[in-house]
């Protein structure tokens, strides 16, 4: 039987989903399609996020050949008997260049993958690549010379899955509509969560399901976990989800870092992808963290991007390494309780305006409107001086916003704040 995932395969490209960083109406990719002039390309992403059908809605959008290879199985001989068919003068009367969609090219040693260079410099072909391996590791430099355009496809959000999903659960020509199966709450978007946006895997699981159970019955969760060889996790509704965040927090925050690992491990292994963990984590280096140890929020982003690039299972070790540096800093809740009190008063409270030294005076006649004359360059006094910066009733109230703790890197910065202050007494 052909697997559920080939059989909804969408046909148009208002049926595609994900990608909308790149792939949306209007964009230049989706108008390069719509106008009949998409370049060769690199397809660059994990299995299941819509590179193949995407390449195969080009081909049918373009009304061209089409040629699909896989490199795993292909070789030159393969490429070359494509090119001959093409260069033939009586293929193509209607000019149309043909596309050739190499799966796994990254699976081509460099002879093979050099076999590409000519035809694609002279146009006899355009070239459209995928790749689960990162590109500019895996493809000659040559290549990439050539094939300008690559595109990264992200793992669909769990949300853009459910939808797929549904549609094939009710869709009763293409999908599993005639079966009146039906699903309980929750349980898509199990599937989806437990899939970690790979669209393929999800629909095929979804599949398996409805060819074992009997016509009309519920699909449940512990079904979904049956299919799936793993066991009910610790959450499978959105709120538990934000459950698990909002401990994880708070375990940092109370510098608990065996209680944060342990919530970090229960997020991952209930199926929360390295997006949604990775924002909490640079949340808490500011919110929780901040001023304490400033360099937090650095290292907790460089973790958040290597767990993004290794994937799982190698990214639970990055995010935990978040998770525990994060515990065992110093903290100080200054930063947020900062901007948050200026925020209430920007939206409370008559503001007066930008004091006129501090206004951009880099144009003719600011002079002649009292602009910029006033304001002393820090500098031209050793690198402060005291002057206004607030406005004008901010600054007569003695508003204060940032008020620095003794904790951790922060003393410092207090301890150079207040000897500014000192300094202005001094005087």
């Amino acid at each position: 039987m052909i697997p559920l995932s080939t059989r909804m395969r969408p046909d148009s490209l208002k049926d595609f989903y994900g990608q909308t960083h790149f792939m949306y109406k209007g964009s230049l990719f989706y108008n390069a399609i719509k106008n009949n002039n998409v370049e060769s390309a690199v397809f660059f992403g994990p299995s299941g996020t819509g590179k193949t059908t995407l390449a195969r809605m080009i081909a049918k959008e373009m009304d061209t050949e089409f040629y699909e290879l896989n490199a795993s199985v292909s070789g030159i001989k393969e490429l070359k008997e494509i090119i001959e068919k093409v260069k033939n003068p009586f293929f193509g009367m209607e000019g149309k260049t043909p596309y050739v969609y190499i799966d796994e090219i990254h699976r081509w040693n460099k002879l093979q993958q050099d076999s590409l260079l000519q035809v694609i410099e002279e146009g006899v072909i355009r070239v459209i690549c995928s790749t689960t391996e990162n590109p500019y590791f895996s493809l000659n430099n040559a290549i990439l010379s050539r094939i300008r355009a690559i595109y990264e496809f992200k793992p669909l959000a769990p949300e853009e899955v459910t939808e797929i999903l549904k549609k094939a659960l009710a869709d009763e020509e293409k999908g599993l509509g005639k079966l009146k199966i039906t699903a309980g709450k929750g349980t898509l978007e199990y599937i989806a969560e437990q899939c970690r946006g790979d669209a393929r895997m999800s629909l095929d699981t979804l599949g398996f399901i409805c060819e074992n159970i009997g016509i009309g019955e519920e699909i449940t969760p512990e079904i979904v976990g049956e299919a799936l060889q793993t066991p009910m996790t610790f959450f499978d509704r959105k709120e538990d989800k934000y459950n698990l965040l909002s401990a994880l927090q708070k375990s940092i925050r109370g510098s608990d870092p065996d209680a944060a690992v342990h919530y970090v491990a229960r997020l991952v292994e209930g199926g929360a992808d390295v997006n949604m963990i990775g924002r909490r984590l640079m949340v808490i280096a500011s919110e929780d963290v901040g001023m304490a140890y400033p360099t937090a929020i650095s290292i907790v982003t460089s973790c958040v991007e290597a767990a993004q690039m290794t994937g799982f299972p190698e990214a639970r070790i990055m995010l935990a390494h978040a998770a525990v540096l994060l515990s065992s800093c110093p903290k100080s809740n200054s930063v947020i309780t900062a901007i948050d009190e200026a925020l209430h008063d920007v939206k409370h409270k008559r503001i007066d305006d930008v004091p006129l030294h501090l206004k951009d005076a880099h144009y003719e006649g600011a002079k002649d409107r009292g602009i910029g004359l006033d304001y002393k360059y820090p500098h031209s006094y050793g690198g402060y001086v005291k002057q206004q910066y607030l406005p004008d009733n901010l600054y007569n109230e003695g508003v204060k916003y940032y008020r620095p703790t003794n904790n951790g890197k922060e003393g410092a910065f207090k301890k150079f704040l207040e000897a500014l202050e000192q300094l202005e007494k001094q005087k």
